[in-house]
């Protein structure tokens, strides 16, 4: 009897999904599909502040004050997408803690690209350019995820993503048409940026578990191949007006398919980095950890602070 009514609840949430109704906390869902948006949130939310690091590693060496002020704002903003999306998270029935001691122990995985160093000021442009080139195109269809509140929050996450990537294209803009010196170090970022950027979207289709799923519920609007084509078709016209070389000698136009073609990832060094192995990976686990194990005194201090004021309160 049990199982017939939850395939018959099963049918419902399935329905409301192809009427495009968005699913809201208290609706019934499948343990499957709670389950897999807590994964992907709490991963998104870990990659919004894990990705402060290589930038926020850059404010006090940024060129001029302006530069310090925008960078400054956009790792602001990082912070606050991170807590939009634990907060998304939590609607779920994720223990907030809990899901941050997961990146900390690695069960939970983040961005791979945030494991990638920044060697030069241009890397800043790089990053703001490729890699929330690649968020935004990750993110918009996201504001159209069948679960509310995810979507709610990409919203303001997509507009923000889209004033990082503007800062990333003006800071490569003004150094590739600066000094010899300037554009040479413009190139540079680009290409050990580029094949990250493109890994940024996950395992190709024939190697991801969870995109059929994901797809059928509406949390994801395309496939891993997709979006990257998309952004392969976006940003190669992009290099060519910087004047940069695209770093990749497979690409070309193709006029049948009405899209670039471009050469093989390295799928090898995927696995590697999201297997923990990569350039930053624990440098970066480490500086999490160290924040929250120095910032513990302030939650201590806040919560004796509430204890206090609730006693005089009950008093």
């Amino acid at each position: 009897m049990m199982e017939i009514d939850n395939k018959e609840l099963e049918n419902k949430f399935q329905q409301k999904i192809d009427r495009d109704i968005k699913i809201e906390p208290n609706d019934w869902m499948p343990d499957a599909y709670r389950t897999t948006l807590i994964r992907q949130i709490s991963q998104h939310a870990h990659s919004e502040v894990v990705g402060m690091l290589p930038e926020g590693n850059w404010i006090t060496r940024a060129p001029n004050l302006r530069r310090k002020a925008v960078l400054l704002a956009k790792v602001q903003d990082e912070a606050g997408h991170g807590l939009y999306l634990y907060s998304a998270a939590e609607t779920l029935g994720a223990d907030r803690e809990q899901t941050i001691d997961d990146l900390h122990s690695g069960k939970a995985k983040y961005s791979s690209i945030f494991n990638y160093p920044t060697l030069t000021w241009a890397d800043m442009g790089a990053v703001g350019w490729l890699v929330d080139g690649a968020a935004i195109m990750n993110q918009v269809p996201l504001c159209r995820c069948s679960y509310g509140p995810y979507a709610r929050a990409m919203i303001r996450v997509c507009k923000e993503e889209s004033f990082h990537q503007r800062q990333g294209f003006e800071i490569m803009t003004k150094l590739a048409g600066g000094a010899i010196e300037q554009k040479e170090m413009a190139q540079d970022a680009l290409n050990r940026f580029w094949w990250p950027a493109l890994m940024m979207f996950g395992p190709s289709d024939a190697d991801s578990s969870h995109t059929e799923q994901s797809m059928k519920w509406k949390i994801k609007r395309h496939t891993n191949d997709e979006l990257r084509q998309m952004f392969v078709d976006v940003t190669v016209p992009q290099i060519e007006t910087l004047g940069l070389t695209v770093p990749d000698p497979d690409v070309k136009w193709n006029e049948v398919k009405g899209r670039y073609d471009y050469g093989p990832i390295d799928w090898d060094e995927f696995w590697q980095v999201v297997g923990g192995n990569g350039p930053c990976n624990k440098e970066r686990v480490d500086a999490r950890r160290k924040a929250k194990e120095d910032g513990k005194w302030v939650v201590e201090a806040a919560m004796a602070f509430t204890n206090k004021r609730n006693s005089k309160k009950s008093a």
